[in-house]
C-alpha cells in the first residue's frame, strides 16, 4: 500500500489539528541517513541519544508549541515513535525530516498486528500507574478485590449510564470500578461542569450516580478538581469516546461491555471466583 509522505515544509498548513490527521503511512525504501542506518544493527532496537536530539530539534523547528514525549524504537529500521502530549503517536523517519500518523500493522501468522496499539498499551500502563487513587471516584466491592476496571466516563453518555447500572453486579463479583472523568464535549462545556461538580461533591460516589440517573446536583466546580488532567490523560491514552475501559496491563476496551463479559476478560466467573486461565 502506497502512503503519503508529510514534509515539515508544509507542516504548518497540514498540522492545524494533530488529532485530525487520518490514517496514513509512508514508502521509505529510497531514503537513507547515517544515524538511523547505524541503528539497524542494534539488536536492542534503541534510538541513540544523538538521533533523539535531532528528531526533537526537527519537530520543534516546525511546531515549537507542542510537547513531545519519549522517543522509542519501532520494529521498522529507520522509524522511531514519538508521542505528542495530548496528541497522536507519530512515526518519525530518519532524523525527523518525515513522519506519518495512524495505525501501523505488522503481518503476523494468521493475523495483522496493530503495532500502534501495542505501543499505546505500554504508554497506558505507565500513565495509569501514576494516577493517585484518591483522584478517582471508586466503587469497591465489600469483600476482597479480585479485579479492577479503570473507566473513562461521561455523565451524559447513554452507554456510560448503562454500564454504571451494572456496577453493583461487578462489585458483587469482586471487581472494583475506578472512574476517571472524560467529558466528551470538552473542557468548559456543560458536561464538564456536571462531572467536575461530582468530583468536588462531599460524597462523589452518590453525586456521580445521581448524574448518571439523570438527576441534577448542586454545581460546585472546585479549583483543585482533577477533571481537566484526567481528560488530557485520556487523550494521551488514545481515548476518543466513552465508556473507555483501561485494564491494569494497559489494554483498552472501547465502548460498553456487559458485566459478565468484563468479568471474563479479567478471568473472573459470574460467581465471583477466579477462572482458570
Amino acid at each position: 500500500m502506497m502512503y503519503k509522505i508529510v514534509r515539515f515544509k508544509v507542516l504548518s498548513r497540514l498540522m492545524s489539528s494533530l488529532q485530525g490527521l487520518g490514517i496514513i503511512g509512508v514508502t521509505l525504501a529510497f531514503l537513507a541517513h547515517p544515524l538511523w542506518a547505524a541503528e539497524r544493527s542494534n539488536s536492542a532496537g534503541e534510538v541513540s541519544s544523538e538521533r533523539k536530539a535531532q528528531i526533537i530539534a526537527s519537530l520543534r523547528s516546525a511546531r515549537p508549541d507542542l510537547q513531545y514525549g519519549d522517543i522509542m524504537a519501532s520494529p521498522i529500521p529507520g522509524i522511531a515513535m514519538v508521542q505528542v502530549e495530548n496528541g497522536p503517536l507519530l512515526y518519525v523517519y530518519n532524523d525527523g525530516e518525515f513522519f506519518f500518523d495512524g495505525d501501523l500493522y505488522q503481518v503476523g501468522r494468521g493475523r495483522f498486528i496493530n503495532l500502534k496499539e501495542e505501543a499505546l498499551t505500554a504508554v497506558r500502563k505507565d500513565l495509569l500507574a501514576d494516577i493517585p487513587l484518591d483522584e478517582m471516584i471508586v466503587f469497591s466491592p465489600q469483600g476482597a478485590v479480585k479485579g479492577v476496571l479503570n473507566v473513562f466516563t461521561d455523565v451524559d453518555c447513554g452507554y456510560c449510564r448503562k454500564l454504571h447500572k451494572e456496577v453493583p453486579e461487578l462489585n458483587a463479583m469482586g471487581i472494583e470500578v475506578r472512574y476517571l472523568a472524560f467529558p466528551r464535549a470538552g473542557l468548559g462545556s456543560a458536561a464538564y461542569q456536571k462531572i467536575a461538580s461530582a468530583w468536588c461533591a462531599d460524597k462523589p460516589e452518590e453525586a456521580l450516580t445521581a448524574l448518571k440517573n439523570g438527576e441534577n446536583i448542586e454545581q460546585n466546580v472546585c479549583a483543585d478538581n482533577p477533571v481537566a488532567k484526567q481528560y488530557k490523560l485520556g487523550q494521551q491514552m488514545g481515548v476518543n469516546g466513552t465508556p473507555a475501559i483501561v485494564l491494569a496491563d494497559g489494554s483498552l476496551i472501547p465502548g460498553y461491555r456487559p458485566a459478565a463479559d468484563l468479568a471474563r476478560v479479567l478471568g473472573i466467573n459470574s460467581g465471583g471466583s477466579t477462572a482458570a486461565r
